[in-house]
């Protein structure tokens, strides 16, 4: 018979739980579900932290990649780079206590925002190798450098300090951070190699360095010397907030009236649009937001909801730029022909966003035929849950077949293509803590439909040329191939001398090139043709 327990008594049981314990347990939520995947994820981390720090302190970023294999399934990885360095006071916190950052409250564009990734990297160090976090970072010339040994006090969320002193440093500033972790490394699509390959495609202002477990090296250096344009801080679009949200807002702010409230809490509202809002809501433009009942707060939603209010900001975004993202696309993918776009910015649930399609056509095919795809959030590489995200979903979508590629239904389409989809928002919908697959939305697959359509019909017109330059060629081979022998049977019907063949043959020669025009090259890059060649369509469609 179960014992019976009273309502005290089951209380006595109720304890908080603090993040940090919650993620101890939880881990494959933040991307450390196997060995292979935890490597990619730490050094993922602590990369897109290295390029955030250079990008907002204004240094072409350079990222030193090592990774160890120390044996049994033990690597250390270390990551250097030569951002502005993190004063003293704030290393513990910023590597050793989850939630804790500087973007989850700004709307901009940035690759970390819940200030959760390198802290839980150092957490998962700490659970397999119970070793821990090492941390070196220096602000600027002249400075001390500081070097710190960090674990976390998971039932607190609070950082342990192991050890803390000034070292010497030879980098003028910048931060190192050294974990041991278990892992396991693996080349393959959803490696650390392919992380930091598509990574320097996606960031070509950016050097990055990267040594392997093998010992082997390679140099991703930078193809441009210009950083991205700096994204602004945005407040909220009305559009954006929901109920809960929007009362909490009532609540902290400081303005005096729903009018004030209205036009200095949010984006793209005016004093105009302030007054249309709570006039459709029936509420005074000078009530105070405090005062606000959960009905009239239900109301305002609804004016919101009713009133046209313009498009967020676009400058909080900083896309890569098509000219830059085919030059970080050619550096990387050898191809006979490369097309890029960049869309005009969108609106999805008041997050101004912006789609970017690239294509590299020709070249090496995957071993299974079909294309290979390169998915990207805010300059970050997604290399799991592919067929989960919202770029998957637009390209199976789309009908590559009227772009010269084969394809079968809910597949992706087969040929020798890479195929780039980026995607600039101040927040990703992404579909889980890891950060892996973007949220189907309506407005962000539209935006990337039309993206990979744009380019689908420049790499139809490249594939369409290429098809007729071929056609063009096997029929002048075959009427090239019997010159010599016409020319043999005038002399001889003519009663010609055989000093005259020769001349015969010339002459027919240029009457082939008269009338069919002269036959070019197809360039690596683009297609280029001599004005001559340019006959030939014309021509056939005229006899036709």
């Amino acid at each position: 018979m179960a014992q019976t327990r009273t309502a005290e008594e089951l209380a006595k049981k109720q304890k908080e739980v603090s993040v940090a314990e919650f993620f101890e347990r939880n881990r494959h939520l933040l991307g450390f579900d196997n060995k292979k995947k935890a490597l990619l994820t730490v050094v993922k981390e602590a990369v897109d932290n290295g390029l955030d720090a250079c990008e907002e302190s204004g240094t072409l970023p350079e990222i030193n990649v090592q990774i160890i294999e120390m044996g049994n399934d033990r690597y250390r990885v270390i990551i250097t780079d030569n951002g502005p360095g993190i004063i003293k006071a704030q290393i513990p916190n910023i590597f050793a206590k989850l939630l804790y950052g500087s973007k989850f409250h700004t709307l901009k564009q940035a690759r970390g925002q819940q200030g959760i990734g390198i802290s839980a990297a150092v957490l998962y160090a700490q659970l397999t190798t119970g070793r821990p976090a090492k941390i070196t970072s220096r602000t600027k010339k002249g400075k001390d450098a500081y070097y710190y040994e960090l674990h976390i006090d998971t039932k607190q969320n609070k950082p342990q300090i192991v050890k803390e002193e000034k070292v010497e440093w030879k980098h003028e500033k910048g931060t190192k951070i050294e974990l041991d972790i278990e892992a396991s490394y693996q080349k393959g699509d959803q490696s650390v190699d392919t992380y930091i390959k598509e990574t320097a495609i996606v960031n070509p202002h950016a050097t990055i360095i990267y040594t392997n477990p093998k010992a082997e090296q390679f140099v991703f250096a930078r193809v441009i010397n210009k950083l991205p344009d700096e994204p602004k801080e945005i407040k909220p679009h009305p559009y954006g907030v929901e109920l809960g949200i929007l009362k909490k807002m009532l609540n902290d702010t400081d303005a005096r009236t729903i009018q004030s409230f209205l036009t200095k809490d949010f984006s793209r509202v005016g004093s105009g649009t302030a007054k249309e809002i709570c006039e459709k809501a029936a509420i005074g433009p000078g009530t105070k937001p405090q005062s606000l009942t959960h009905v009239q707060i239900e109301k305002l939603m609804e004016g919101i909801k009713n009133t046209k209010i313009i498009n967020p900001p676009t400058d909080c975004i900083s896309p890569i730029g098509s000219a830059q993202l085919e030059k970080g696309l050619k550096k990387e993918i050898n191809a006979e022909f490369y097309t890029s776009i960049t869309r005009s910015p969108s609106v999805y649930r008041g997050n101004p966003f912006v789609i970017e399609c690239a294509l590299a056509y020709g070249g090496e095919q995957q071993v299974d035929g079909s294309i290979k795809l390169m998915r990207f959030a805010n300059r970050v590489p997604l290399l799991y849950q592919q067929s989960a995200c919202a770029i998957f979903k637009s390209i199976i979508q789309t009908n590559w077949r009227q772009y010269g590629l084969s394809q079968s239904s809910g597949a992706l389409p087969q040929g020798p293509l890479t195929l780039v989809v980026h995607l600039a928002s101040v927040w990703p919908p992404f579909t889980s803590e890891a950060k892996e697959a973007l949220a189907h939305y309506p407005e962000i697959i539209k935006e990337i439909k039309l993206a990979i359509q744009e380019c689908g019909r420049k790499l139809a017109s490249y594939v369409n040329k290429k098809k007729r330059i071929h056609a063009e060629s096997k029929k002048r081979s075959y009427i090239e191939k019997y010159i010599p022998h016409v020319a043999e049977a005038l002399t001889e019907l003519l009663n010609l001398k055989q000093v005259e063949q020769a001349k015969i043959k010339t002459l027919l020669e240029n009457l082939l090139e008269k009338h069919r025009g002269k036959l070019s090259k197809v360039e690596m890059e683009n297609i280029e043709y001599d004005e001559e060649f340019a006959k030939i369509g014309k021509e056939e469609k005229k006899k036709q």
